[in-house]
Order: structure tokens, then sequence, then C-alpha cells
């Protein structure tokens, strides 16, 4: 199988890449869970998020955001000491902030229209050739973010949101030589029909 180069040679980057990176998700909590985890991968690489994954839902409590919204900072004190988790005060803050957005918004239901609104509700389907032709961002990754921060979201610039609407499948940013491409495409007319 010739995946796209990003996933290396590690088994679990690998699984991430054939099972979930790309596939739509319409969920607004996995949403939620999914941006959040984009803005700890800030400045790191993904492979670094996705084997703690399990420990930021652990110390997140599965990243519910009625629970998370509730934090002080004694929370996020002992959310610092975890070593399952990127350890960076910034980030951890901003879980409890953008729980707190994610509410007022209206939850659920609202966030994922929020996102799923600036494709108008279908994932944009690519045709990439290389590696070299998927860009950092895009006008609706900075329209996204634009909205989240007016919102009171936090670590959700552009970029990071271009890398949450790739995983999510909002965009289908698998290399055309890549078999997962055609996979994910067909996943994503079902959405566009």
């Amino acid at each position: 199988m010739e995946r796209c180069s990003w996933a290396g040679t590690d088994p679990l980057y690998h699984a991430y890449h054939d099972t979930e990176w790309g596939r739509p998700v319409t969920d607004g909590r996995a949403l939620f869970e999914m941006l959040l985890l984009e803005g700890f991968q800030s400045g790191l690489s993904w492979i670094t998020i996705l084997r703690k994954r399990d420990g930021f839902r652990r110390v997140f409590k599965g990243f519910d955001p009625v629970v998370l919204a509730g934090w002080g900072p004694s929370d996020i004190d002992a959310a610092l000491t975890d070593p399952g988790i990127v350890r960076h005060r910034g980030k951890v803050t901003a879980v409890v902030t953008n729980a707190r957005a994610y509410l007022a918004l209206g939850g659920d239901a609202a966030f994922a229209r929020l996102v799923w609104g600036h494709v108008g509700g279908r994932p944009l389907a690519h045709a990439r050739a290389s590696l070299s032709d998927v860009p950092g961002k895009t006008p609706q990754s900075a329209a996204i973010a634009r909205e989240l921060k007016q919102n009171g979201f936090a670590f959700c610039g552009p970029t990071t949101v271009y890398a949450f609407m790739q995983a999510a499948g909002l965009v289908n940013d698998h290399v055309v030589t890549c078999p997962c491409h055609a996979e994910v495409a067909a996943l994503q007319a079902g959405l566009r029909s």
C-alpha cells in the first residue's frame, strides 16, 4: 500500500492514516475533540499527539465539554503534572476556554453546523498529486478560525484549523496515488448526495 508519505513507517501512524484521517466526521462532540487535539499538535509532530491521545482522553475526561467548562486553576495545574499529555499551560488552559465557548455556542449540533457550514455542508474534493500540493491553510480554514475566535475559542488559527479540516474529512487531502484517496472520496460523495 502506497500511503501518503507523511504516514511514515510507524504502525500507529499507518493505522491512523488508513482508518481515520480524512474520513468525514459530522458529530459535534467528536469534532470538538479533534479540534482540541490539533491545538495541542501546534508546533509538534502529530505522532506525538497520537501517541498520547489516550492520555489526553483520560486527563480531559473524554473531552466532555460540560466537565471541562467547570475546571478551575487547580484542575489545570493537576493536568499539567500528568506526563500522559503535552504539558503546555496555554494549550491546557485553551481546553477549558474552548469547552466554555463550545457550550456558549450551543454544543454538539451548533459546533458541527459552524464547522461544516464553511464548506457548504459538503466535503471539498481535492486531487493532490503530491504533498507539496497541499496548502498549510486555505480561505475556508481562515474563515473557520476567525468565526471560532469570534465565539471565544483559542489555539485555533488557520493552519491548525486546516489540519483539523483534513483530519475530520472536510477536505480530502490524501494524494491521488494513495489507496485511501478513492475510499475517502466515496465516503465524502455520500455526504454530498
